[in-house]
């Protein structure tokens, strides 16, 4: 496969799942901050700390209002769910003859919706339908990507992109959510409830681990459950997987032996650690090792062609 069309699939998935994910981030904070209590120290997931997941500029004045409008109309944000589909839009009608013609009606049919109308109205009326309606349709793009295109290394590249998109987005929610170690904040559950919101992870949850959702539990969760299809764990193993599938060599490919190592890794973590202060810091180790491995698959699969992603701090 051509380099540039590998580059292309990859950053297709990572821009779809980005939207999926911020969407996602934004309609769960939204609905916590909605049911929170503004003097709930437990509850770290607020409008400035979404700005800071994305690494977007902090104005001095930061409210609900205008976080939801950069984050989910501003086209000019490379972050926002708009700019992600228009990117994923482009990138599809590069490789449309690699993918199916029903992946590229839905993700052109959804870019034409978001940017038809008033959008910015159906955001202040009610920002549910808005986010629903994005997660639906990448339910949709990933739905028909599983069932029309063929499993070759192209669907491979597609899939490693979303997956590591998955674990990035994850991993950038722990890191601002979680309690630093000096910390003088206690974990209650509006944190909890707030993380698995944004994450889409409550009835998981629910169904895997007894008891009320505490933050501790859920940042595990979140981590080191390989059932749970968007933990991180789960996540880094997929994207090995799909790296194993189009690579011709991966006995000798630096991206799935480093992939390999950290699912090693977080399988080690998950029987040993049990620390607070242990979680915060798995989070960047963890991230870190992502970012290499992103570069990994630069070098060795696209010729060294990186587009830029969104870092944290």
């Amino acid at each position: 496969m051509l380099a540039r069309i590998a580059h292309e699939l990859f950053w297709l998935g990572r821009n779809v799942a980005r939207a999926e994910a911020t969407a996602r981030m934004l309609d769960g904070i939204f609905s916590a901050d909605l049911q929170g209590r503004p003097d709930d120290p437990g509850l770290r997931l607020t409008w400035r700390s979404v700005l800071r997941i994305m690494s977007a500029e902090q104005p001095a004045q930061v409210d609900r209002d205008s976080v939801l409008r950069a984050l989910t109309l501003d086209v000019d944000n490379p972050a926002s769910v708009v700019a992600c589909i228009g990117r994923a839009r482009e990138g599809a009608r590069t490789v449309r003859d690699v993918i199916s013609a029903e992946m590229w009606e839905a993700i052109n049919t959804t870019n034409l919706t978001l940017l038809e109308g008033d959008l910015s109205a159906r955001l202040r009326k009610g920002p549910y339908s808005v986010y629903g309606y994005v997660r639906e349709r990448s339910a949709l793009f990933w739905g028909l990507t599983n069932r029309t295109m063929l499993r070759d290394e192209a669907s491979a590249f597609l899939q490693a992109g979303g997956r590591m998109e998955s674990a990035d987005m994850v991993l950038r929610m722990l890191r601002v959510a979680l309690p630093q170690p000096g910390d003088d904040i206690s974990w209650r559950d509006g944190q909890a409830l707030a993380l698995l919101q944004a994450t889409g992870g409550f009835q998981a949850f629910s169904r895997s681990v007894p008891g009320a959702p505490d933050a501790l539990p859920v940042a595990r969760f979140l981590l080191f459950e390989r059932a749970y299809p968007d933990s991180v764990a789960s996540a880094v193993h997929a994207v090995h997987v799909a790296l194993e599938r189009a690579d011709h060599a991966p006995s000798r490919s630096e991206p799935v032996l480093r992939l390999s190592r950290l699912v090693a890794d977080l399988e080690f973590k998950q029987r040993t650690s049990g620390q607070d202060a242990d979680l915060a810091r798995l989070c960047e180790e963890v991230q870190s090792e992502l970012a290499l491995a992103d570069h990994d698959i630069a070098d060795r699969y696209f010729a060294g062609a990186v587009a830029p992603g969104i870092a944290i701090t």
